[in-house]
Order: structure tokens, then sequence, then C-alpha cells
């Protein structure tokens, strides 16, 4: 099915000659994309998305047509599908029955061999407390594949989101996070240090990434990953750099160019930006992420990933470091 919606983000990359797929046999779990339908949505971000349906068939033909070897992914947290009725707490819980109906035709085998959505973070209010913790079991009896949730925190780490918080490691999920504004890293690595049995993914590299940014911005931005990096604790989605961030949108978008960009061009744009994660993290704390359809406003599946590739090359990554930023990180964080 074609939905009119998504017509003019499908032109604009319908410009773009495919490139050849780089190491088409390498294994890739793709741990971060959302699936939604913003049709009626009114609320920002997501109603600027221009990809508005998204569903088990748009992501297979992303992947089936991108040409890689995803072999599994995770699906992240986007308010897709609240329960319209109950409680407003459980109301969340719906996203994560919405999901596993996904994963469920996913593992028909009638979309592909990909597996869709072997993982699931959602959300809870941590702020709630210990009352947070009926939501949290209702997300694990509502899908066997749920891992964890994705939420922000308050800055003075209170008491109530910090009894929340604990919830999780009882519970052995994990916690992803996610601000434009990576001056809250700082605060994120001593949120990690209060509970170290608790996983913590960093998405998108930490912030919001400009290519232009100037150096003082830059070295910030560097002091920042290196506090969060310091959490034994701590792992990082290496991705997201591709996504307009409310009004800001970078160079590369879909409003600034009349074709995408491809792989070897965004590789030289943000390289320095992803080797210095990857250096600071390690690749056993690393993983590759599409953060679709997000990123599609500005790159294709099919060159996205042969950048991440063209960045390896580049980085000098040993085939063990590849198979830990590509499938390894989150097989073993996502417990896949």
């Amino acid at each position: 099915m074609t939905f009119s919606e998504n017509k003019p983000l499908e032109q604009w990359l319908a410009q773009e000659t495919p490139e050849t797929v780089l190491e088409p046999e390498l294994p890739i779990i793709d741990p971060h994309h959302h699936l939604w339908d913003l049709r009626t949505s009114n609320i920002e971000p997501t109603a600027s998305f221009r990809q508005k349906v998204y569903f088990c068939e748009e992501i297979t033909n992303d992947i089936q047509n991108g040409g890689h070897n995803i072999m599994q992914t995770v699906f992240a947290q986007c308010g897709a599908f609240y329960r319209a009725d109950g409680p407003d707490a459980m109301r969340c819980v719906g996203e994560t029955e919405f999901v596993h109906g996904i994963a469920a035709m996913s593992r028909s085998g009638m979309y592909g061999t990909t597996r869709l959505c072997t993982g699931i973070f959602s959300t809870a209010d941590l702020r709630a407390g210990k009352e947070v913790e009926p939501v949290i079991q209702a997300h694990i009896a509502a899908s066997e594949n749920f891992r964890g949730i994705r939420s922000a925190f308050p800055r003075n780490l209170n008491r109530e989101f910090l009894e929340g918080y604990a919830v999780l490691g009882k519970y052995h999920l994990s916690y992803d996070n996610y601000s434009p504004d990576y001056e809250r890293l700082p605060t994120l690595a001593r949120l990690a240090g209060k509970n170290p049995e608790v996983p913590v993914i960093v998405n998108h590299l930490g912030g919001r990434v400009d290519p232009d940014a100037a150096p003082d911005a830059i070295k910030r931005w560097q002091d920042c990953i290196d506090a969060i990096a310091a959490c034994p604790n701590a792992v990082m989605k290496v991705g997201g750099a591709q996504q307009r961030v409310g009004p800001w949108e970078p160079p590369f978008h879909m409003h600034r160019r009349d074709r995408p960009i491809g792989s070897e061009e965004l590789c030289e744009l943000l390289y320095p930006y992803y080797l210095y994660v990857i250096d600071a993290f390690g690749p056993d704390r690393c993983m590759f992420e599409s953060n679709f359809p997000v990123d599609k406003e500005c790159v294709s599946y099919r060159t996205l990933w042969n950048a991440f590739k063209r960045i390896a090359a580049k980085a000098g990554l040993s085939e063990a470091e590849k198979t830990q930023m590509f499938s390894g990180t989150a097989a073993r964080v996502y417990r896949l």
C-alpha cells in the first residue's frame, strides 16, 4: 500500500542514483527505528515529520530496497498508538501492544527474512516513583520483546524519579535517553553512576549534531561526551546525526538540497563526530543506528548504511570491532 501523505518524501528520495551496496553480507541489527501513523498529528516534533505513515510494510520496503543484511531491528519509543481509554499512566502501554503485533507480523515470514522489533523500548513516567511499577509490569506482559524505556529526566534527579528509575534495575531493563541538548549528558552520567546495574543507552551521538558548529561548541560537545563515556554501563547509539531538530535543519535535509546526499559526502561531513564517540566509548559500547524514518528526510536507508560502513573503514576498525558496532553491541545490550 502507498500512502499519498508519504509521496513528497518518496519523490525526493527517488532522485538519487542507488549506490552499490558495500559489504552486502555484513550482518546488521538496526537498534533504533520508529513505527507510526502521524496523519492526524498536530503536536511537534512529530507533526512536521515528512514520513507520515511507517508500518511493517514501509520499513520492510526500506530494508529490502536498501540491500543491506539487516537481521533484526529494535523499535524506539515515539508515542505511537497510546490507548485512548483507561488510567492515564497505563495509556503508554498501547505502544508496546502495537509494536508486538508488528513483531508477530514479521515473525510470520510474510514480509521477508528480517525479524522486526525483536527488541522494544517504550516509555513510562518514572517521576511517579515506586508507583510506576505496575506500568512496567504491564509493558512486560504486553510483549516478551520489551526491553526498557526511553524518557526524559529531571535536572535535579529528585527522589521520586530515582525511585522510579530503580524499578528498571529490578526488572533488568535498560534506559534510553535523547535530548538535542548535549549539556544534559553530565547529569545523565550522574544518573548512570547511581544505578550501575541499569544499561544507559545514549541516543543519536548525545545531542544535536551541526556540521557547521563553531569550534567552542564542538569542544563543549566533546567534553559532555567524555562525561557519559566514563560510565561503564553507558553505551552510545552512533547515528541520528542525519535528522532535523525542531526548526533547525542540517545542510543535507530535503528542504535544503535538490537531490539526496551520497554516502561518501555524508561520511566526510560527519566523520569527526562519529570518530570521536567511537574513540570515547570503544566499539564494544557503540552501535550504528538508522533512526528511520526521521533520518529518511536526509538520506536513504541504503546510502545511510553505506555511510556507516565507510566510517568504519576510515576509522580502521577490525572485523571484530565492526561486528560489535553493526550487531554485537545491540544484541548484548537489548538481549536479542
